[in-house]
This record gives structure tokens, C-alpha cells and sequence, in this order.
């Protein structure tokens, strides 16, 4: 198996989910509720007994690197809130049944990563009808597609972790890493 950069692994990752996105919005979106005119707008990624979304390492940084575009304020308050999610609904590499509230929706302003936000993020929406829903089996194979880019890019197998979790792991590693290069 060829590796690659983590560069180039980030932009094969970005337009899978560009082209998965795209998938939904044509083929079954249209059938939902509009997020933006939903009366209960946000509600269900604030739903703790409800959230329950994994990522891989790869997806984790994409994330990172939407949240960098912010401003430091902002940033420093998503750690924090992402920090209190991790610590209020007890998240860990080994709980990975617990739900939890979304520390990336901000009431009045949506999704604060909606660009790179995970697939089942994508995927969800208030459809009326459960025919109406994607299959679970194209959530399945484009799952598969970013397991096999977090191999090509880490060489090991990709690790499914709370969003969260993921978050807190690779924020505190670049605080390692910035460390170390200042000494």
C-alpha cells in the first residue's frame, strides 16, 4: 500500500466528503426538513441521549484545520466546550456507547465545522418518512473510503472515537508539540 502525505490524505478526505454531501443533497435531502427554517433548529445535535458520532484520526484533523480559520477567541472557547463535553458525559476511547450534546453547534449560528462535518452529520436530517431515508449501507461504504485513507496516510488501522475524544486527543498533542518546539 503507497502512503500518503497527511496534506494529500486531508484533500482526498475533503472531497469524499464533498462528493458524499453532494450524494444526499440530490438524492435525498430534498425530502427533509430544512435545518435552516426547522423550528427546533439544532435541537437534535444538542440531543445528549441522542448524538452519538465517531470519527477517525484523519477526519479529526480536517476538523482542526476548519476550526484554525476561526478566531483565536473562538478557538480557545471550542477547546474548552469541547473539554466539558468530554468530562460532563464521561467520553473516552473505551466509552464509545455514550451520547453526547455536540460542542460544535452554536445556537443561532449553526455548525461551526459544517464544511467537514462527519458523515453522519451529513447524512442526518429530519426526513417524514422512513423510505425517504439514505441507506444506511452508503453512510457504510464511504465509511469504508476513510478507513482506507487513515491507513494510506497513518499506516494502521482507523481508530473510531467519540468526535470529542478525538478533539481533546489531538488538541493536546499539539499543545505537546508546540511545547517542545519553544524549548
Amino acid at each position: 500500500m503507497k502512503l500518503l502525505s497527511e496534506r494529500e490524505g486531508l484533500a482526498r478526505l475533503k472531497k469524499l466528503k464533498e462528493n458524499f454531501r453532494k450524494i444526499i443533497r440530490e438524492s435525498y435531502e430534498y425530502r427533509a426538513k430544512n435545518c435552516l427554517t426547522c423550528e427546533h433548529q439544532g435541537i437534535c445535535c444538542l440531543d445528549d441521549h441522542f448524538v452519538n458520532v465517531h470519527i477517525t484520526e484523519l477526519e479529526a484533523n480536517l476538523i482542526l484545520k476548519e476550526v484554525e480559520k476561526l478566531s483565536s477567541e473562538k478557538i480557545e472557547t471550542l477547546k474548552k466546550r469541547n473539554l466539558q463535553t468530554v468530562a460532563k458525559y464521561n467520553l473516552s476511547e473505551g466509552n464509545s456507547n455514550q451520547t453526547f450534546a455536540c460542542p460544535f453547534l452554536e445556537k443561532g449560528k449553526g455548525c461551526l465545522i459544517h464544511e467537514v462535518k462527519p458523515l453522519a452529520c451529513i447524512q442526518h436530517a429530519c426526513y417524514e418518512r422512513k423510505e425517504h431515508l439514505p441507506p444506511d449501507s452508503l453512510q457504510e461504504e464511504y465509511e469504508r473510503k476513510i478507513e482506507r485513507l487513515n491507513r494510506q496516510v497513518y499506516g494502521k488501522p482507523a481508530k473510531w472515537l467519540p468526535l470529542p475524544v478525538w478533539i481533546k486527543i489531538l488538541t493536546e498533542i499539539g499543545c505537546e508539540k508546540s511545547k517542545i518546539t519553544k524549548t
